[in-house]
């Protein structure tokens, strides 16, 4: 099948100090983002392809180069013209963590104390040069679940109560994320890559980057929507983190399950907008995993009115099958 190649891609090259090189195009994600690894030898770059108005690299260069500068493991910017949408990137090579430790589980333990420690070295650093993450962004991301999952299942829910509930567990968060750390966002298995040793952690697709509370990124990796991780894992990565950081057990787990919930209830809506909007079904087999997540930390105190709406608005036999099936 052929490949349409993103538009101006030889001058870009050209420029970039890699002329005449080879172009081999990669899987996709979630996004409109596309990958190619582009060869001259034995030497090898990545593209992306982020081309308006649907994408913007702009943030990704942003954070790629205050990561780089403050010794974090982001890859090298080789290139880019962020007006074609076009960035040339050091190549990490193929050494997903997902990858490995779906061929080496019994390095899974060694392998997840790298990437916990690589947060813990991360926020010691002050926040980046990013926005905070907002009331009006936590809110706007759990709608995902009302706007796109309920509308799925044609549930009527009680719209207004599902905002109040989230602004009543969340606000009391907001203080203590501040001034906050730079949160990564999406820091899983699938978005970190082993560099050669099981401690080197690359880091991808930050783009969305925000400062923000602590425990955010540990959720992303330890409830993971796209791998098993055992609950005694994460409790033990959990004390490992609270161990180097050094801040209030019992207040950060409630921030923990906050974070937990509020993060697993809009990946369900986006997992569903991917096969309702973009044609892309494969992600509702997440879904299961994703609400089992989501009901165990609806289980902590700190989640009570959230927990309160979620047994008022989503029917039992939906929840206990991990979210009920779609027909696609």
């Amino acid at each position: 099948m052929s490949v349409t190649l993103p538009q101006g891609l030889d001058a870009f090259l050209a420029a970039s100090g890699w002329p005449g090189a080879s172009v081999e195009p990669l899987a996709g994600d979630a996004s409109f983002r596309r990958y190619f690894r582009i060869r001259r030898g034995d030497t090898t770059a990545m593209l992306m392809d982020a081309p308006p108005p649907n994408e913007d690299p702009a943030p990704f260069l942003r954070a790629a180069k205050w990561l780089d500068a403050n010794g974090m493991r982001a890859p090298h910017i080789l290139g880019e013209d962020a007006a074609r949408g076009l960035v040339l990137l050091e190549d990490f090579g193929d050494g997903r963590m997902r990858d490995y430790l779906d061929q080496w589980p019994d390095d899974e333990n060694e392998v997840y104390v790298a990437a916990v420690d690589v947060l813990a070295d991360l926020h010691r650093l002050p926040p980046g040069p990013f926005l905070d993450y907002s009331m009006s962004e936590y809110i706007r991301e759990v709608r995902l679940f009302t706007e796109w999952y309920c509308t799925a299942q044609n549930l009527y829910i009680d719209a207004a109560g599902f905002t109040a509930a989230w602004e009543a567990v969340l606000g009391p968060l907001l203080p203590r994320q501040r001034p906050g750390v730079t949160v990564l966002r999406d820091y899983h298995a699938e978005n970190i890559m082993l560099l050669g040793a099981l401690h080197k952690q690359g880091l991808l697709d930050f783009q969305d980057a925000l400062n923000g509370h602590a425990a955010y990124d540990l959720v992303s990796l330890l409830q993971d929507a796209r791998r098993d991780v055992a609950p005694a894992l994460e409790a033990e990565m959990l004390d490992r983190y609270l161990s180097a950081s050094g801040v209030a057990r019992e207040q950060f787990l409630a921030d923990y399950a906050t974070l937990g919930a509020q993060r697993n209830v809009k990946i369900i809506g986006i997992f569903v907008r991917l096969w309702r909007r973009d044609g892309k079904p494969r992600y509702l087999d997440l879904i299961p995993r994703v609400w089992g997540l989501l009901e165990r930390d609806l289980g902590h105190a700190a989640l009570a009115p959230v927990a309160t709406w979620f047994d008022a608005n989503v029917p039992a036999e939906l929840r206990k099958v991990g979210g009920g099936s779609f027909t696609t």
